[in-house]
């Protein structure tokens, strides 16, 4: 059996937790919407929405979070092409190869940060001010996020040229 055998594989699970973020992403965005809109119309009746800002506020650190993995599957990151292009092909693909080195210890640092910072709030009872809901695990899901962009990113740096995921 071959060591790469197991690459399908990891590629499946890689492209499903992406896919899976997007997905936890895109319901925290339609959460703020409804959320907001909520709270604007029950405003304007005298009943807005209870922990509205508590919501918007851990809605929006989800979708910011989760949208990381498949914003750099699909290359869907903002790039300076101007100068890249000004290099050779040969220095193209070591620029791209350093650049991808650094993300990948940015993120994997990232990661590190943010489940420390979960740590620190499930240790001291962090709660949102209104709700009094937990906090701990809003920086464990940015710690996972990073963990998969990371993934997403070792990917691309051992598969140069080709997208994990397309863009639909």
């Amino acid at each position: 059996m071959s060591p790469l055998s197991g690459t399908s594989a990891r590629t499946g699970v890689l492209r499903w937790l992406t896919h899976a973020m997007a997905a936890v992403g895109g319901f925290a965005v339609a959460g703020l919407v409804v959320v907001t809109v909520a709270d604007i119309v029950g405003r304007q009746f005298g009943f807005p929405v209870k922990g509205a800002y508590d919501l918007v506020r851990v809605l929006g650190a989800i979708a910011m979070a989760c949208a990381l993995p498949l914003t750099k599957a699909v290359k869907g990151h903002i790039a300076i092409e101007y100068f890249f292009q000004k290099l050779g092909l040969r220095g193209r693909a070591v620029l791209d190869t350093a650049m991808r080195l650094v993300l990948l210890a940015l993120f994997g640092l990232l990661a590190w940060q943010f489940a420390l910072q979960g740590r620190r709030f499930l240790d001291s009872g962090e709660v949102t001010t209104t709700l009094h809901m937990p906090m701990f695990w809003v920086p464990w899901l940015a710690a996972l996020a990073c963990l998969v962009t990371a993934g997403v990113t070792l990917w691309h740096l051992l598969h140069p040229g080709r997208s994990m995921v397309r863009p639909r």
